[in-house]
């Protein structure tokens, strides 16, 4: 495949860096994700697989050295191995550095084996809390023995696992030390998230939701020694070493401090739609070119060039107001986290 040109946005940060949801459904209902009666998107309005196939292979060719595929749940897509297994060749020729995943757990069981066959050597698994109950209460249909399952299977497998966990006050605060310690007796690193105003959600308190990692952090310091690491991964995670463990922690903080200075990314939606910055609103239809041409790729090559200049420098997530001020109208799920 020859390269064209790399893709460098107005702030001369080169994307390298493509996430892409591949489905809007998912087998759990998280309530700071979906409300619980989701109402789905059509079938037609879909990529296909196909067409996702063609779509990455475009952004591998710009110059995109990291897939993360999300959802949704990625692994509730029909016949998603198949994609998976055709990215792999990307992989092969060296045009691709990583092929990843970002995922419930919950069809891991199934598909940990297939997934490392296909290159995927690394998975983050989103888990907020150990306690049954409260699984079944954040993720409404969700039940945590399959997901501890499918983290089993995926490290049986060979996959590296990272667990992602969103910071929720008056939820998982007092779990804190037992993640942390969970995840270092099974040799798995653990990235914390700020929760982010994202779509209306039967009426969630976003503001009371919301716990800094400013807080979390003085928090893991009083009882280990954190060395800061320069090491970045290629997403928006800070990270520490706990001396102790020897564990790294990540910190994801869109709120208390924003990381947009050396954004890399942009996400793109199951249905054709290009995100340049996961807090604004403003986006590219890549869909229309890329069915409109079906044999010629320059258009959608274009369409991708013009909607990387419109990369906005940063996003402005706000609770200091006592409002999610910056919040955006879509849900996460939509967008693909």
């Amino acid at each position: 495949m020859e390269q064209a040109a790399p893709l460098i946005d107005p702030f001369a940060r080169p994307v390298t860096y493509l996430r892409v949801s591949v489905t809007d459904r998912c087998d759990f209902r998280c309530t700071y994700c979906m409300t619980e009666h989701m109402e789905f998107l059509p079938k037609k309005e879909i990529l296909t697989l196909e067409e996702l196939d063609r779509m990455c292979s475009a952004f591998i060719r710009l110059g995109v050295r990291k897939l993360r595929i999300t959802g949704g749940e990625p692994l509730v897509r029909r016949n998603i191995m198949m994609f998976f297994r055709a990215m792999s060749r990307h992989l092969e020729s060296g045009a691709l550095q990583e092929l990843t995943l970002t995922t419930n757990g919950s069809q891991l069981h199934r598909f940990a084996d297939e997934l490392f066959a296909a290159g995927v050597r690394r998975v983050n698994v989103s888990l907020d809390t150990l306690n049954e109950e409260k699984f079944a209460r954040v993720t409404r249909w969700g039940r945590l023995p399959q997901v501890l399952r499918g983290i089993e299977a995926a490290q049986a497998a060979g996959l590296r696992v990272k667990i992602n966990a969103v910071a929720l006050r008056g939820f998982n605060e007092d779990e804190l030390f037992t993640l942390t310690e969970w995840c270092a007796e099974r040799d798995m690193d653990l990235t914390w998230i700020e929760v982010m105003p994202m779509g209306e959600m039967d009426g969630t308190d976003r503001v009371g939701q919301y716990w800094p990692l400013t807080e979390l952090r003085a928090q893991l310091g009083q009882r280990y020694t954190l060395t800061d690491l320069a090491e970045r991964t290629g997403g928006p995670a800070r990270y520490v070493r706990l001396e102790e463990t020897g564990q790294k922690i990540g910190f994801i903080t869109p709120l208390s401090h924003n990381f947009c200075e050396s954004c890399n990314r942009v996400r793109l939606t199951c249905t054709g739609e290009l995100y340049m910055c996961l807090g604004q609103e403003d986006r590219a239809d890549l869909r229309a070119p890329l069915r409109a041409h079906p044999e010629d790729d320059g258009p959608l090559i274009e369409a991708i060039r013009a909607a990387i200049s419109r990369k906005p420098k940063g996003h402005d997530f706000d609770y200091s107001r006592q409002r999610p001020d910056g919040q955006v109208s879509r849900h996460m799920s939509h967008t693909g986290g």
